[in-house]
């Protein structure tokens, strides 16, 4: 499924829900993400959609809508505003720019419970919102980072792909993975730091967009052919998976071998069958179906008074080399 195709039926998806909400007078929860054009919210939006398949006699209904393209961050912002002026039951947000989303929520002041979902508010503004549900992405950097210390133990040049300079969910799972592999908190940038170094021009930022990751990918590996690990905190250049086999297929000696490490979030679209071809050696997976599933049962919970935790953590499921995991069941799915 190209960029388009992802893109026209997230727009369906989500206004056929919308005009089931208004025939029907269900109260509506909104789930908004950072763009309808990345697989990873595909799947988080179909668990919304099968949220209302499973609870028809339900007051309320869940619709899935974001910006088009996950780097209009101002147009997430002012998505979530329109549904907080049209006064909504609640909404779940995953914030493209965490300190953009917290400025306009502290301005506009709503009156419906808002969560989280998938990427959090900066520490700061936390108190905005109800509570964080989703991956504890701390976490999920340092299960990267083990993944990556289990293939190259003693350490090399290294380059880390994250997506914006605002997003806190990234920013999150880099600051796992760096202070896993150096062995020190808060480190920066690594810097022969336990044996790891980040090259020169790493990270490298995508603002979410597959095609400048695959770019990226490309130009990194052609520049500096004595790399020895690739990190994709977010799953951006697989999601392209034509682009990204074209890329590896220069590089499939080196990544069996074990010289060449590549190791990346999430287990969506075709990752799973990319793993499974070798081109990548460790995968991290984040739950979005459950995220997007999950996500009303807690807003009607706090609608009715109701206490929920917060942060409120789903799991990690790891593709290794020795047990490929859930990345072998949806791959041979394909």
């Amino acid at each position: 499924m190209n960029k388009t195709t992802l893109v026209l039926a997230g727009v369906a998806i989500s206004a056929m829900l919308a005009g089931s909400a208004f025939a029907a007078d269900k109260k509506e929860l909104a789930v908004v993400v950072k763009g309808l054009d990345n697989p990873f919210f595909t799947v988080l939006g179909s668990g919304c959609t099968d949220w209302n398949t499973a609870h028809p006699e339900s007051e309320y209904i869940c619709t899935y809508n974001g910006p088009a393209l996950s780097s209009d961050e101002a147009g997430e912002v002012q998505l979530v505003q329109d549904l907080i002026n049209k006064g909504v039951a609640g909404i779940a947000i995953s914030p493209s720019n965490a300190p953009a989303m917290a400025k306009m929520l502290k301005d506009t002041k709503p009156s419906m419970p808002i969560i989280t979902i998938d990427a959090d508010l900066l520490p700061e503004d936390a108190a905005l919102r109800s509570t964080y549900f989703g991956t504890s992405n701390y976490d999920m950097g340092v299960g990267m980072a083990k993944g990556l210390m289990a293939l190259k133990p003693t350490g090399g040049t290294i380059c880390l792909q994250l997506g914006n300079v605002a997003a806190a969910n990234i920013n999150a799972r880099a600051a796992g993975l760096r202070d896993t592999l150096s062995g020190t908190k808060g480190i920066e940038m690594l810097n022969a730091s336990n044996g790891w170094t980040e090259i020169a021009g790493c990270p490298l930022y995508t603002n979410d967009d597959i095609t400048t990751a695959n770019q990226q990918l490309a130009d990194t590996l052609l520049a500096n052919p004595d790399l020895d690990a690739f990190v994709l905190v977010g799953g951006w250049a697989m999601f392209g998976a034509q682009a990204y086999r074209q890329t590896t297929d220069q590089y499939m000696d080196r990544l069996k071998s074990g010289d060449l490490v590549i190791v990346a979030g999430d287990t969506v679209a075709e990752e799973p069958k990319l793993f499974m071809e070798g081109r990548s050696q460790f995968q991290i997976g984040q739950r979005p179906y459950q995220m997007g599933n999950e996500a009303s049962d807690i807003l009607i919970k706090i609608i009715g008074g109701g206490t929920v935790e917060d942060p409120m953590y789903t799991g990690l499921d790891l593709c290794t080399k020795d047990d490929p995991g859930i990345c072998k069941v949806l791959a041979d799915k394909m």
